[in-house]
């Protein structure tokens, strides 16, 4: 298994010790030093939050200095599959050395991720033995949760954000994720930006950032 050894962080804007995490997950070809850049915007509505955004553990060759959290050799549902679970170890392995680090629950964690990282987020959160308090997916999509179709699964609001003009991955991936994830009972929150490419606008940004606020409030 690949080790997550490295990224960006910032501490919380409140001086104390971490109440909460927000891990942020980038997208193919980018990093944690692009992800952080959420953190800023959102830490005054989060003064005790500590952002984490590693960078994947693989370099990916196709963009030079960039990372990804496995290559993009086909865009099969199976390979998309493959690719999540294959990565899925090491941000697990990641989530729980910070949990105890901090003495903190998953109660106290919100996944968000881009493109790629939304893809790792939702796989990931699905997964874990306890819910998180919420997942964020920006620009993403939800990869095969045949494994998961039963009741007896952590079941995170979710909030899913999507460019109605994203040339990377179609709107479409959202309208799926959402009735897949409601047909498994998960609670889920969509905003379409209109007119939006592949990125992360000013509204769905901060819709991002009250959708964790507001879950934090509701897990103490």
């Amino acid at each position: 298994m690949s080790k997550i050894v490295n990224g960006a962080s910032l501490k919380p804007r409140s001086g104390a010790s971490p109440k909460k995490i927000v891990l942020l997950l980038h997208g193919f070809g980018s990093s944690g030093a692009d992800m952080i850049a959420l953190a800023p915007q959102w830490q005054e509505a989060l003064p005790d939050t500590l952002f984490l955004a590693p960078h994947a553990p693989q370099r990916c060759g196709m963009m030079g200095a960039g990372y990804q959290w496995w290559g993009l050799t086909g865009f099969s549902p199976s390979a998309l599959a493959a690719g999540a679970a294959s990565a899925a170890p090491a941000i697990d392995a990641f989530i729980d050395r910070k949990l105890a680090q901090y003495e903190l629950t998953e109660a106290d964690l919100a996944l968000v991720g881009f493109s790629q990282g939304t893809m790792m987020a939702l796989h990931v959160a699905l997964r874990r033995r306890r819910a998180v308090a919420a997942v964020v997916g920006y620009s993403g999509m939800l990869t095969s949760t045949a494994d998961i179709a039963h009741d007896d699964f952590a079941k995170p609001p979710v909030l899913l954000v999507h460019g109605t003009a994203d040339p990377v991955v179609p709107i479409a991936a959202l309208h799926m994720a959402e009735g897949e994830l409601r047909r498994l009972g998960v609670e889920v929150t969509t905003h379409i930006s209109y007119g939006v490419a592949h990125s992360v606008e000013p509204v769905g940004l901060r819709l991002g950032r009250d959708f964790i606020a507001d879950t934090f409030a509701r897990s103490r």
